[in-house]
């Protein structure tokens, strides 16, 4: 779809030269720091150097002495502790966190990772009742439970008590915990609201450390697991979630896991930088490959063993599964795209509700996202299967899902989720009026202009303005994601130089030259805009984000182009 161009660059050239000298650098650095809402020297301190000195006191949270309290006297007495985790990567590293930390303490806990067919999101009555049998005491939910009221009631029935730590939207009614950590349940006080459930966990281990009086270094090397949690759930990179991913990347490389180093090898990553972009785009998609097609429960195995020859093997089945949920992927998405054509294209559909009975429940979050991208229209995703539907539901900016969702829940068995991102499950009669329901929300929602894709532009730069301090400076705002994008620029008046090619699949790769410098420019699946730069052209204009090619060990300078005219 065509692109709409939007420079978000309002500040006035007095005010940028002024903030410029301030941090004594350029005004291209100080516009794309104003455009973030940093605007002072402290501010812009914290954002390039976030230290674990700026994370907040974990007893803010409300629910959090409760939770030391109960946890304290399970140590105490010798009880028995699990952890009831969710499938996805968030899930599976805060589960793995919990484990690894515990482990720190000499206190071995259990786990548990629910079925993602046959039990679905969160916990469940088999869940409980499997836990039951085991003899716990206590359950520490993480990534889930903040709706789970009857089950949360059927484990007191057991005799077991439950800690709820959760990051998602909270339902009307709250389970009867002996505490609920959740910053976003209501009165909760604590100023970060936007953790991911990983960080959240983190949060409570924090706790306990503090109350335990145990070394803080135990868990701050553990950081690692909550950088690839929050990168892979897409929760905003500010805040406390910066210093997460930052300390927490680099603890990466400096307390090697020997999982992710299997896996890293594996996939040619070994001994390379490792940035959120490749926690999202390789390991994650592996973590969660197993919890889609089989067992989560070794993505757990593979995050906390110390044992090189299981870390090998469990890698090798996460990338064979992983290339199995790929084919899936494919053919999910053809079919998809298909009945969408076939029906019109998006036209002036508002929003699609796509369903089919021979979909794999474990990759329809994956392909909504990209008929997301592809469309620019809110997706819900249904695999039927006998009269029951399993749904993943996926959307943009200025419509939230989950409130769409929650006006519709009469029709539906359980949803759950947030505004970007949700899941839910429904009986197959219902899906019709659910579709209609939805589209008319849509409808009166959502605008022509909220419906085209758009591009977030910086400020104009000039080849010029491309150097080493700037390219330094711009290595420094990452992390990388939601709310912290790359910096976007535009640059217009560009020649060509040379012939445009394509490369791989269907990538657009080229030469530009202004200011008397010449930089490579790569489009990665932009190989169909060919026709717009006949070679020689002088009047091109490119939307990109400066990056870096490395290849075989040798970086340079190269354009990371986002769309041209």
């Amino acid at each position: 779809m065509e692109q709409c161009w939007q420079v978000v660059d309002k500040h006035d050239p007095e005010t940028v030269n002024q903030f410029a000298s301030q941090l004594n650098s350029t005004p291209v650095l100080a516009r794309v720091l104003l455009n973030r809402g940093i605007s002072d020297i402290e501010t812009a301190r914290k954002y390039f150097i976030p230290k674990l000195e700026h994370l907040h006191d974990p007893f803010l949270m409300k629910g959090m002495a409760e939770a030391v309290e109960r946890i304290q006297k399970a140590i105490s007495r010798q009880e028995k502790i699990l952890v009831y985790g969710d499938y996805d990567v968030d899930g599976t590293t805060a589960t793995s966190l919990m484990l690894l930390y515990f482990q720190s303490l000499d206190y071995p806990i259990d786990f548990y990772i629910p079925d993602r067919l046959r039990e679905g999101y969160g916990l469940s009555r088999v869940g409980m009742e499997t836990i039951r049998d085991r003899g716990v005491d206590l359950i520490i939910t993480v990534d889930c439970g903040i709706t789970a009221v009857a089950e949360v009631e059927l484990a007191q029935s057991f005799g077991i008590d439950v800690i709820v730590c959760d990051h998602h939207q909270t339902g009307p009614v709250l389970p009867a915990a002996v505490a609920i950590l959740n910053p976003k349940q209501k009165d909760c006080s604590y100023p970060f609201k936007e953790l991911a459930g990983v960080g959240v966990a983190f949060k409570l281990l924090q706790a306990l450390q503090q109350r335990l009086g145990a070394d803080e270094n135990a868990l701050n090397r553990l950081l690692y697991l909550v950088a690839i949690g929050s990168s892979a759930d897409i929760v905003p990179l500010t805040g406390e979630n910066r210093v997460f991913v930052r300390h927490g990347l680099r603890n990466l490389q400096a307390y090697p896991n020997k999982g992710i180093q299997a896996m890293l090898e594996i996939t040619g990553l070994s001994g390379r930088e490792i940035g959120t972009g490749q926690v999202v785009f390789v390991i994650a998609p592996r973590i969660n490959a197993v919890g889609r097609l089989g067992d989560a429960g070794r993505a757990v195995h593979l995050l906390t063993t110390d044992n090189d020859g299981q870390a090998r093997n469990i890698a090798t089945i996460l990338e064979a599964e992983n290339r199995t949920r790929r084919e899936i992927d494919e053919t999910t998405l053809a079919q998809a795209i298909a009945f969408i054509e076939k029906h019109g294209g998006p036209g002036d559909e508002p929003l699609f509700v796509l369903s089919r009975d021979d979909w794999h429940p474990g990759v329809i979050g994956i392909v909504a996202s990209r008929i997301v991208e592809r469309y620019f229209r809110p997706t819900v995703m249904i695999a039927t299967e006998n009269g029951i539907g399993r749904g993943s539901a996926r959307s943009i900016p200025g419509f939230d899902i989950y409130a769409a969702l929650k006006q519709c829940q009469d029709l539906m068995v359980s949803f759950g989720g947030h505004k970007y991102a949700a899941g839910l499950t429904v009986e197959v009669g219902q899906i019709p009026e659910l579709r209609k329901r939805l589209k008319a929300t849509a409808a009166d929602t959502l605008t022509p202009e909220m419906l085209s894709p758009k591009i977030s532009i910086d400020s104009e730069l000039r080849f010029g303005d491309i150097d080493d301090t700037l390219l330094d400076l711009l290595r420094k705002m990452a992390p990388f994601g939601p709310q912290n994008n790359r910096p976007t620029f535009f640059t217009k008046g560009l020649q060509v130089v040379g012939s445009p090619i394509i490369v791989g699949k269907n990538h657009l790769k080229f030469r530009v030259r202004q200011d008397g410098k010449v930089i490579d420019a790569i489009g990665f699946d932009l190989g169909d805009k060919i026709y717009r730069i006949p070679s020689g052209e002088s009047d091109v204009e490119l939307a990109y984000v400066v990056d870096e090619n490395d290849y075989q060990g040798r970086k340079t300078l190269q354009l990371r182009i986002k769309d041209l005219r």
